[in-house]
């Protein structure tokens, strides 16, 4: 019995479902000037998921990686749906 393939889906659930909080915390506490945070973090787990082995491994790292890319953009429309008022803003940002 291979288990790789429900492996990956669940991991790769687990992390999408974990990146969406932290995009809205980020651009809440933060905006959107630390995008490159992100931009980092996907081009480390790229380079992680290249040398590691493991195929499970490597695959969650890649998943990762880009769900570090799409948070960037994910960051510059979360600034939208708080400017629209779908979501709080900062008060010390309000000004």
């Amino acid at each position: 019995m291979n288990l790789s393939g429900l492996i990956v889906g669940l991991a790769t659930f687990l992390i999408i479902g974990a990146f969406h909080p932290v995009v809205i915390k980020t651009e809440y506490h933060f905006g959107v000037k630390v995008w490159w945070v992100f931009l980092l973090a996907g081009i480390l787990f790229s380079i992680a998921s290249l040398f590691v082995e493991n195929t499970v491994a490597s695959t969650i790292l890649g998943v990762t990686a880009f769900s570090s890319f799409w948070s960037i953009l994910e960051l510059f429309e979360q600034r939208e749906r708080v400017r629209k008022g779908w979501f709080p803003k900062k008060l010390s940002r309000k000004k």
